[in-house]
Protein backbone atom coordinates (compact mmCIF):
# COMPACT_ATOMS: atom_id res chain seq x y z
CA UNK A 1 0.00 0.00 0.00
CA UNK A 2 1.50 3.45 -1.19
CA UNK A 3 0.53 5.35 1.60
CA UNK A 4 2.12 3.12 4.05
CA UNK A 5 5.64 4.35 2.54
CA UNK A 6 7.14 0.29 2.84
CA UNK A 7 6.23 1.07 6.64
CA UNK A 8 3.98 -1.06 8.24
CA UNK A 9 0.77 -0.60 7.11
CA UNK A 10 -2.10 0.63 10.09
CA UNK A 11 -5.21 1.17 10.00
CA UNK A 12 -4.62 5.19 9.66
CA UNK A 13 -3.54 3.93 5.93
CA UNK A 14 -6.56 1.42 5.44
CA UNK A 15 -8.70 4.88 6.07
CA UNK A 16 -6.43 7.34 3.56
CA UNK A 17 -6.37 4.76 1.04
CA UNK A 18 -9.99 4.46 1.38
CA UNK A 19 -10.52 8.43 0.84
CA UNK A 20 -7.99 8.20 -2.22
CA UNK A 21 -9.71 4.97 -4.25
CA UNK A 22 -13.05 5.12 -3.29
CA UNK A 23 -14.39 8.46 -4.37
CA UNK A 24 -15.45 8.97 -1.08
CA UNK A 25 -14.64 12.15 1.41
CA UNK A 26 -13.98 10.55 5.15
CA UNK A 27 -13.36 7.28 5.91
CA UNK A 28 -13.10 5.69 9.44
CA UNK A 29 -12.36 1.74 11.07
CA UNK A 30 -14.18 1.37 14.17
CA UNK A 31 -14.27 -2.42 16.01
CA UNK A 32 -17.31 -3.61 18.50
CA UNK A 33 -16.63 -6.44 21.40
CA UNK A 34 -19.01 -8.46 23.22
CA UNK A 35 -21.48 -6.42 25.32
CA UNK A 36 -19.17 -3.33 24.47
CA UNK A 37 -19.96 -0.22 22.24
CA UNK A 38 -17.85 0.42 19.23
CA UNK A 39 -14.58 1.96 19.07
CA UNK A 40 -13.14 4.52 16.35
CA UNK A 41 -9.38 3.29 15.92
CA UNK A 42 -9.19 5.50 13.17
CA UNK A 43 -11.06 8.82 11.47
CA UNK A 44 -9.91 10.38 8.63
CA UNK A 45 -10.96 13.91 9.46
CA UNK A 46 -13.48 15.82 11.38
CA UNK A 47 -16.71 14.37 9.75
CA UNK A 48 -15.54 10.85 10.26
CA UNK A 49 -15.49 11.41 14.13
CA UNK A 50 -18.83 13.27 13.91
CA UNK A 51 -20.62 10.38 12.35
CA UNK A 52 -18.72 7.89 14.52
CA UNK A 53 -19.72 10.10 17.60
CA UNK A 54 -23.55 10.11 16.23
CA UNK A 55 -23.43 6.01 15.69
CA UNK A 56 -21.82 5.44 19.11
CA UNK A 57 -24.41 7.92 20.50
CA UNK A 58 -27.54 6.77 18.52
CA UNK A 59 -26.79 3.15 18.26
CA UNK A 60 -28.56 3.07 14.97
CA UNK A 61 -27.45 3.79 11.36
CA UNK A 62 -25.58 1.65 8.50
CA UNK A 63 -22.12 2.00 10.61
CA UNK A 64 -24.39 -0.06 13.17
CA UNK A 65 -26.26 -1.87 11.20
CA UNK A 66 -23.35 -3.36 8.91
CA UNK A 67 -22.09 -5.36 11.89
CA UNK A 68 -24.57 -7.93 12.19
CA UNK A 69 -26.05 -7.62 8.65
CA UNK A 70 -23.43 -7.07 6.11
CA UNK A 71 -22.37 -4.32 4.02
CA UNK A 72 -24.64 -1.37 3.80
CA UNK A 73 -24.44 0.84 0.72
CA UNK A 74 -26.39 3.71 1.43
CA UNK A 75 -26.54 6.17 -2.31
CA UNK A 76 -28.42 8.80 -0.77
CA UNK A 77 -29.39 8.91 3.17
CA UNK A 78 -32.70 11.43 2.54
CA UNK A 79 -34.58 8.27 0.68
CA UNK A 80 -37.19 8.20 2.16
CA UNK A 81 -36.46 4.17 2.89
CA UNK A 82 -33.46 5.71 4.95
CA UNK A 83 -35.33 8.34 7.26
CA UNK A 84 -37.54 5.94 7.93
CA UNK A 85 -35.08 2.95 8.80
CA UNK A 86 -32.89 5.24 11.01
CA UNK A 87 -35.10 8.26 11.42
CA UNK A 88 -32.27 10.09 14.28
CA UNK A 89 -29.31 8.94 12.33
CA UNK A 90 -29.76 9.74 8.68
CA UNK A 91 -30.95 13.55 9.35
CA UNK A 92 -28.55 14.31 11.88
CA UNK A 93 -26.35 12.57 8.95
CA UNK A 94 -27.70 14.61 6.66
CA UNK A 95 -27.13 17.80 8.53
CA UNK A 96 -23.52 17.11 9.24
CA UNK A 97 -23.04 17.40 5.64
CA UNK A 98 -22.98 13.44 4.39
CA UNK A 99 -25.24 11.86 1.93
CA UNK A 100 -23.80 8.94 1.34
CA UNK A 101 -22.79 6.15 3.42
CA UNK A 102 -20.96 2.95 2.43
CA UNK A 103 -20.20 0.52 5.60
CA UNK A 104 -18.42 -2.55 4.81
CA UNK A 105 -18.12 -5.24 7.87
CA UNK A 106 -14.60 -6.13 8.95
CA UNK A 107 -15.22 -10.03 9.34
CA UNK A 108 -13.32 -13.07 8.81
CA UNK A 109 -15.24 -16.34 8.81
CA UNK A 110 -17.60 -15.67 11.97
CA UNK A 111 -15.23 -13.72 13.53
CA UNK A 112 -17.15 -9.86 13.11
CA UNK A 113 -14.39 -7.47 14.41
CA UNK A 114 -15.57 -3.98 13.09
CA UNK A 115 -16.49 -2.02 10.34
CA UNK A 116 -14.87 0.16 7.83
CA UNK A 117 -17.10 3.33 7.28
CA UNK A 118 -17.03 5.26 4.15
CA UNK A 119 -18.69 8.90 3.83
CA UNK A 120 -19.50 10.88 1.35
CA UNK A 121 -20.83 14.63 1.08
CA UNK A 122 -22.86 14.08 -1.93
CA UNK A 123 -25.11 11.03 -3.20
CA UNK A 124 -24.56 8.32 -5.32
CA UNK A 125 -23.45 4.80 -4.97
CA UNK A 126 -19.86 3.18 -5.18
CA UNK A 127 -19.23 2.09 -9.07
CA UNK A 128 -17.72 -1.50 -9.52
CA UNK A 129 -14.55 -0.69 -9.32
CA UNK A 130 -14.78 1.41 -6.76
CA UNK A 131 -16.46 -1.08 -4.67
CA UNK A 132 -13.77 -3.22 -5.08
CA UNK A 133 -11.36 -1.67 -4.23
CA UNK A 134 -13.05 -0.52 -1.37
CA UNK A 135 -13.90 -4.72 -0.26
CA UNK A 136 -10.01 -5.17 -0.37
CA UNK A 137 -9.17 -2.71 1.74
CA UNK A 138 -11.51 -3.87 4.52
CA UNK A 139 -9.93 -7.28 3.99
CA UNK A 140 -6.31 -4.97 4.44
CA UNK A 141 -8.19 -4.15 7.62
CA UNK A 142 -9.00 -7.10 9.12
CA UNK A 143 -5.54 -8.38 8.41
CA UNK A 144 -4.32 -5.79 9.80
CA UNK A 145 -6.04 -6.34 13.37
CA UNK A 146 -5.93 -9.51 13.43
CA UNK A 147 -2.25 -9.02 13.14
CA UNK A 148 -1.08 -6.18 15.60
CA UNK A 149 -4.20 -5.45 17.80
CA UNK A 150 -6.02 -8.87 19.46
CA UNK A 151 -7.63 -8.24 22.13
CA UNK A 152 -6.89 -9.86 25.56
CA UNK A 153 -8.60 -12.74 27.35
CA UNK A 154 -11.05 -9.73 29.24
CA UNK A 155 -11.36 -8.46 25.42
CA UNK A 156 -10.06 -5.55 25.56
CA UNK A 157 -8.17 -4.05 23.36
CA UNK A 158 -4.53 -3.03 23.80
CA UNK A 159 -3.76 0.53 24.74
CA UNK A 160 -1.47 0.75 21.06
CA UNK A 161 -4.94 0.13 19.59
CA UNK A 162 -6.21 3.76 20.09
CA UNK A 163 -8.85 3.67 21.78
CA UNK A 164 -10.63 6.96 22.06
CA UNK A 165 -13.88 6.76 24.17
CA UNK A 166 -12.48 4.64 27.44
CA UNK A 167 -14.77 6.48 29.27
CA UNK A 168 -17.33 5.00 28.04
CA UNK A 169 -16.70 1.15 28.85
CA UNK A 170 -15.44 2.52 32.77
CA UNK A 171 -19.43 4.01 32.77
CA UNK A 172 -20.74 1.19 31.65
CA UNK A 173 -19.45 -0.69 34.47
CA UNK A 174 -20.52 1.69 36.88
CA UNK A 175 -24.59 1.86 35.65
CA UNK A 176 -23.98 -1.89 35.67
CA UNK A 177 -23.26 -1.98 39.93
CA UNK A 178 -25.72 1.22 40.14
CA UNK A 179 -28.54 -0.76 38.60
CA UNK A 180 -27.75 -4.80 38.96
CA UNK A 181 -28.32 -5.17 35.08
CA UNK A 182 -26.25 -6.35 32.07
CA UNK A 183 -23.51 -4.19 29.94
CA UNK A 184 -25.78 -4.12 27.16
CA UNK A 185 -28.65 -2.88 29.06
CA UNK A 186 -26.23 -0.33 31.05
CA UNK A 187 -25.53 0.82 27.97
CA UNK A 188 -28.90 1.49 26.52
CA UNK A 189 -29.41 3.44 29.35
CA UNK A 190 -26.58 5.52 28.98
CA UNK A 191 -27.36 6.64 24.97
CA UNK A 192 -30.94 6.58 26.21
CA UNK A 193 -29.81 9.42 28.59
CA UNK A 194 -27.71 10.99 26.08
CA UNK A 195 -29.96 11.23 23.45
CA UNK A 196 -32.81 12.51 25.21
CA UNK A 197 -30.69 15.49 27.05
CA UNK A 198 -29.30 16.39 23.51
CA UNK A 199 -25.42 15.30 24.55
CA UNK A 200 -22.77 13.27 23.32
CA UNK A 201 -22.58 9.58 24.80
CA UNK A 202 -18.87 10.03 25.71
CA UNK A 203 -19.64 13.45 27.60
CA UNK A 204 -22.39 11.97 29.88
CA UNK A 205 -20.16 9.16 30.28
CA UNK A 206 -17.71 11.47 31.73
CA UNK A 207 -19.59 12.69 33.99
CA UNK A 208 -20.75 9.19 35.80
CA UNK A 209 -17.65 8.42 35.75
CA UNK A 210 -16.71 11.80 37.28
CA UNK A 211 -19.75 10.57 39.84
CA UNK A 212 -21.42 13.58 38.97
CA UNK A 213 -24.10 11.69 37.39
CA UNK A 214 -25.92 8.50 38.86
CA UNK A 215 -28.38 5.85 37.70
CA UNK A 216 -30.70 4.06 40.15
CA UNK A 217 -33.80 2.03 39.80
CA UNK A 218 -36.17 4.50 40.52
CA UNK A 219 -34.68 7.87 38.48
CA UNK A 220 -33.30 7.31 35.25
CA UNK A 221 -30.58 9.71 36.35
CA UNK A 222 -29.97 12.30 39.40
CA UNK A 223 -27.17 13.90 40.33
CA UNK A 224 -23.80 12.13 42.16
CA UNK A 225 -22.38 12.45 45.35
CA UNK A 226 -19.25 12.24 46.35
CA UNK A 227 -19.22 8.34 46.83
Amino acid sequence: MDVARGGTVAVEHVCAASVAVAGVDSAAVAVTLRATPREVLCASDRIASELEELALTLGEGPCVDAITGGPHLVADLAAPECLARWPVFAPAAALAGVRAVFALPLQVGGIRLGVLDLYRARSGGLDGEQLADALVLADTACAVLLDGARPDRDERWPEQAGLQHPEVHQATGMVTVQLGVTAAVALIRLRAFAYSHSRRLRDVAGDVVARRLRFDSTDDARDGGAG
